[in-house]
């Protein structure tokens, strides 16, 4: 709506004709982008499983709500990570938001690129993005977590409620 309302008077500013404005309908909306292949947890972090190694970051969801990242706080390798509880932060022109671990295990990597480019996280959440690299210790939490579909239909769902 406060689109469509900047338009209509940016229009009128420059004296566009109605005929060359561009529509704006509120029921067009941009959902972020949702991998295949990945599991996602109601806090929007997302973990990718290969081998004996998970890589976890925040979802293209969560960076797109926190804006622009201009800080990240990891952990050191060798520590631990448990289900549900922080792990880092990640600090937006927004906000400052806890970063959760969706399973537990012990951390063999970090994203060191973040600490230099944080914005990583905004352009590329799921590839150059990742935060750690976990070596889990229950893989079966893995399969609590939700796949696409439901991850999508989660993310409609919160955000039909804002």
């Amino acid at each position: 709506m406060a689109l469509r309302i900047w338009a209509s008077s940016t229009a009128n500013a420059l004296r566009l004709s109605s005929a060359t404005r561009p529509h704006f309908s509120p029921l067009s909306r941009c959902f972020s982008s949702v991998l295949d292949g990945l599991k996602y947890a109601h806090s929007h972090e997302w973990v990718k499983h290969e081998g004996h190694v998970a890589t976890i970051g925040i979802t293209d969801h969560a960076q797109d709500h926190l804006g622009e990242v201009v800080f990240v706080e990891l952990p050191d390798i060798g520590g631990s990570v448990t289900k549900g509880t922080g792990f880092g932060a990640v600090e937006s022109v927004k906000a400052t938001s806890d970063v959760n671990s969706p399973i537990c295990g012990e951390i063999v990597e970090v994203n060191t690129n973040l600490k230099e480019t944080p914005g990583l996280i905004n352009s590329s959440p799921y590839e150059k993005g990742w935060m750690i690299k976990v070596k889990p210790s229950n893989p079966s939490e893995l399969e609590a977590l939700m796949g696409p579909k439901e991850y999508t239909k989660f993310c409609e769902e919160e955000d039909g409620g804002h």
